[in-house]
């Protein structure tokens, strides 16, 4: 059960994070057909139309249908703390749970690497939650801080 709350709460969550997608915010037919609109649908619309037809890949290619590959691909995963912070203090707390697991893969942590992940939040707790009133941004901005000083864990945060 616990599995799939945290699928689910991953989900939301990034659906709720809006990077910038690959090729660009204004990439493929389905970017233009969906121009203005907000919410789930027209989101998911545009993904599907975009993911179905292949004009974006195509536009990605030659640098048409409003896509570039000039810019930084991002990923807005710490949004997800947000929905699960307390889940997740409590899995550092004690080094291990799904919750600090769902982190470790929104950071793109490889499989061998996420008991290192793990060990670092859990032996840095003070430091990740140097308060009881600590926001899931500072949270994140503490854990990828220790992250890059850690030498296998440090490719993982830019």
């Amino acid at each position: 059960m616990k599995k799939l709350v945290t699928a689910a709460v991953l989900l939301v969550a990034s659906s709720a994070a809006f990077a910038e997608a690959p090729g660009g915010p204004n990439c493929g037919w389905g970017n233009m057909l969906f121009n203005g609109d907000s919410g789930i649908g027209p989101h998911f619309g545009a993904s599907t139309t975009n993911g179905t037809s292949g004009n974006a890949t195509f536009g990605m290619t030659s640098g048409t249908n409003g896509c570039s590959t000039d810019g930084k691909i991002t990923y807005g995963g710490k949004a997800m703390l947000n929905t699960m912070l307390d889940e997740f203090s409590a899995d550092v707390a004690v080094g291990q749970g799904d919750a600090l697991t769902a982190v470790a893969v929104a950071y793109g942590v490889a499989k061998e690497d996420r008991a290192a992940f793990a060990s670092l939040a859990h032996s840095n707790f003070s430091t990740l939650f140097p308060s009881e009133n600590v926001t899931a941004e500072e949270v994140a901005t503490n854990l990828e801080t220790l992250m890059k000083g850690d030498a296998q864990l440090s490719k993982y945060v830019i």
